[in-house]
């Protein structure tokens, strides 16, 4: 994982996690802006699978696991997906509540992840 890539993703993830909770509370609909903020957290984590792979692919290796590292990258994609279709399916303030809960949750994946990748606790 690239350090500044991570914390990025990171911290974008925590901000659009926020975003939509606070937008979920006052009673917002699922929006452009909502759904848009899960959509970005989606990219950079196509993005970071892209990246790792390639890294892979040229020898590179998480410190701990590996397999487990793809694990946690393939669910995290899968969070925010799951969370988008909720929100376009079912459209009222606790959609917009759940996408704010699944920016979270990829949050805290790609804290571990970077844990995984890096062998740091």
């Amino acid at each position: 994982m690239i350090e500044v890539f991570y914390l990025a993703q990171l911290w974008f993830a925590v901000a659009a996690g926020l975003f939509c909770l606070g937008l979920g509370l006052i009673g917002k609909l699922p929006s452009l802006w909502s759904v848009g903020a899960l959509g970005v957290v989606l990219l950079g984590l196509i993005g970071q699978i892209v990246y790792t792979t390639i890294a892979v692919v040229g020898g590179a290796e998480a410190a701990v696991d590996t397999v487990e590292f793809y694990a946690y990258l393939l669910v995290a994609i899968m969070v925010p997906v799951g969370a988008g279709f909720w929100a376009l399916v079912e459209r009222n303030r606790w959609s917009t509540v759940i996408l704010g809960v699944a920016a979270l949750t990829v949050a805290v994946m790609l804290v571990r992840m970077n844990q995984i990748w890096t062998g740091s606790y």
